[in-house]
């Protein structure tokens, strides 16, 4: 039986910084790309890995500046469909409706995986000038980046879904920085660690 709770956050770490590689005798292995600032989170990674696929071990390969964690399973092209040739941005990502009603259920981890891979939670600072100095704000905000439309699309319909408002600050970043909002945001996110 599918931990969608764990699901729904792996699910979100792959469409970031996830690929699936067909090995030898139809085993697939998910590989997720963490980077060596956020052992917290390379931990929950491999967590999460074995809550979502128990029967298989979860393995480690470090990389210049980040680490592989990883699994083996003849499973995980069924459990993520978006797999293919190709980088994820280059090619249609479209979540199945099992999929979907996952996400639905479980926004929060979603957008926490999702977050946790291609997103950023810190402190914006801006200098206004007036009286003939300047003056410095500062406020936390939340950004994620991909160059993926679709899970762009992806994200902003999981802080839709959590009422987390949100624009896109450029054409492949979506922003998170009023302060209501990023509050919202923290109760499923919070900085990586």
């Amino acid at each position: 039986m599918l931990d969608e709770t764990a699901y729904a956050y792996l699910l979100g770490l792959y469409l970031g910084d996830g690929h699936i590689l067909l090995c030898r005798k139809g085993v697939y292995q998910l590989t997720l790309a963490c980077c060596d600032d956020w052992p917290g989170l390379m931990q929950e990674a491999a967590d999460t890995l074995a809550i979502v696929m128990p029967t298989s071990s979860v393995g480690r390969r470090q990389k210049n500046g980040c680490t592989e964690v990883r699994s083996h399973s003849k499973h995980w092209a069924c459990l993520f469909p978006q797999h293919g040739p190709g980088r994820k941005h280059e090619r249609k990502i479209a979540l199945e409706d099992w999929q979907l009603k996952i996400v639905t259920e479980h926004p929060g981890l979603f957008a926490r995986g999702l977050m946790h891979s291609d997103g950023y939670r810190g402190m914006n600072r801006i200098r206004h000038h007036f009286n003939g100095s300047d003056h410095w704000y500062e406020y936390p905000r939340y950004l994620f980046k991909n160059e993926s439309r679709d899970i762009l699309e992806l994200c902003g319909e999981a802080l839709d879904l959590l009422n987390v408002n949100w624009r896109y600050s450029r054409y492949n970043t979506i922003s998170v920085a009023k302060r209501e909002a990023v509050e919202r945001l923290d109760e499923f996110v919070g900085p990586k660690y």
